[in-house]
């Protein structure tokens, strides 16, 4: 068994040690402490916006329903029967008046609370059906539509666990809307991959790749175009990543990027859907947030450990092994913005991160690669040193990189490292 110096020492300031994608003892060890003790990422309440939808997912390993109630309470309830430990929810996503066990046919409300056991005259007195609920996971709690649950009754609060520089970016996010609201119907893209889930979270606020690994795309664009999207991430680009505290990063690309689609150069709405956007922007923020928010819609956000949000969509995290992982991209729309914006904004998303689009199947061979070479352990060091010498310390906490910096790799395994070690002591998983 790994002692928590083995665990330490894998994962340096500059460096980290390829054990940590293979190692089926360090897997176990992120499901219990990363996605079991600690604030996860569930989900999005426009993905369940009706009384009675659900979706299913998992903490860790473990199923969860994350789903709206009949009363419009959002919760997340394990998905195993009271009994003998059934799932009682079947489908991906749906909704439903209850749930019922299909073995014997316990029946439960939406609220967890266990309505229906059939031929109960057989149980003792003893037998109290109050208390054989489905399991409510200890605590759920949500930011501008964005849900997040933990095992751990004891964790810290969320917003502890988010900080103030995370919370400002999802206003950010929400306030793209001119009516402060996302909408998550778009539907979902669901890729998967033979490597581990790490390589995904390093790629996400990683820009030192985009030049090499995206450039039959940047081409495209600028053959199309007459602009090279190239610009946004050499050495020479104004673009920061900013290290936002407890391993959550961000990156700021305003300078480049403005308009509110997450678009490329050349590919913006119409002058008329653009004007009527920005006018409902300025009538709900005032002028000055409106151009800010404008200005800064190019961003990617990643929350710790599984949460990222890449301009026009979020990104659900799921580890499966240690070299297996799925993720699902949904395209969120703005309440209250223009058709032609929406519109845009999906295309847009598609065209980099749909099945057909020009970049996320090279970031998904590059994962892949990544899995293979690091088979290769006479050096078993993956180097994260770039720009570390030339960090800015904000007076806000954060800390902030050039776009091609490793700053937001180097923060994540900071934060891996700190939680990887701490005590069995430090939190029990468990529900109510």
């Amino acid at each position: 068994m790994l002692s928590m110096t083995d665990i330490a020492g894998l994962a340096q300031k500059d460096r980290v040690h390829g054990d940590v994608y293979r190692d089926p003892e360090i897997f176990a060890r992120e499901l219990d402490i990363l996605f079991s003790r600690h604030w996860i990422f569930i989900g999005h309440e426009g993905e369940i916006p009706n009384n009675g939808d659900y979706r299913q997912r998992h903490i860790g390993r473990q199923p969860v329903i994350f789903l709206r109630d009949d009363k419009g309470v959002v919760r997340v309830l394990m998905n195993r029967c009271t009994h003998r430990a059934n799932a009682v929810c079947h489908h991906e996503r749906g909704n439903a008046k209850a749930f019922t066990c299909s073995y014997h046919g316990w029946r439960f409300r939406l609220d967890g609370e266990l309505a229906v056991v059939p031929y109960s005259d057989r149980y003792d007195q003893d037998f109290d059906k109050k208390s054989l609920g489905l399991r409510q996971v200890a605590k759920v709690e949500s930011r501008r539509g964005f849900v997040f649950a933990t095992l751990n009754p004891d964790d810290v609060p969320l917003d502890e666990h988010l900080g103030p520089l995370v919370l400002a970016e999802l206003d950010d996010i929400a306030d793209l809307s001119p009516m402060g609201e996302l909408m998550v119907n778009a539907g979902v893209h669901k890729v998967g991959f033979a490597g581990n889930w790490k390589l995904m979270i390093e790629n996400v606020v990683d820009g030192y790749h985009a030049g090499p690994v995206h450039r039959s795309h940047f081409e495209n664009v600028l053959a199309r175009t007459g602009q090279n999207p190239a610009t946004l991430t050499t050495s020479a680009s104004p673009a920061r990543i900013r290290h936002l505290g407890n391993g959550h990063c961000t990156w700021d690309s305003s300078s480049i990027l403005a308009g509110g689609t997450r678009s490329f150069p050349g590919n913006r709405p119409g002058e008329e859907a653009a004007k009527a956007y920005h006018d409902a922007l300025i009538e709900r923020y005032g002028k000055e947030r409106a151009e800010y928010l404008l200005a800064k819609s190019g961003t990617h956000l990643y929350i710790f450990p599984n949460f990222s949000y890449v301009g026009a969509h979020f990104r659900l995290i799921q580890p499966m092994t240690p070299t297996e992982t799925r993720v699902h991209l949904f395209p969120i729309l703005l309440k209250g913005a223009p058709q032609e914006i929406n519109t845009r904004r999906l295309r847009n998303h598609e065209a980099f991160y749909g099945p057909a689009g020009g970049g996320q199947s090279d970031d998904i061979e590059m994962f892949e690669r990544n899995q293979i070479g690091l088979a290769a352990e006479v050096d078993p060091w993956s180097l994260l040193s770039r720009g570390i010498h030339l960090e800015t310390q904000h007076e806000d906490g954060s800390v902030s990189g050039q776009i091609t910096d490793e700053l937001s790799n180097r923060a994540f395994f900071a934060r891996w490292r700190e939680l990887m070690t701490e005590s069995s002591e430090g939190g029990k998983a468990c529900v109510s």
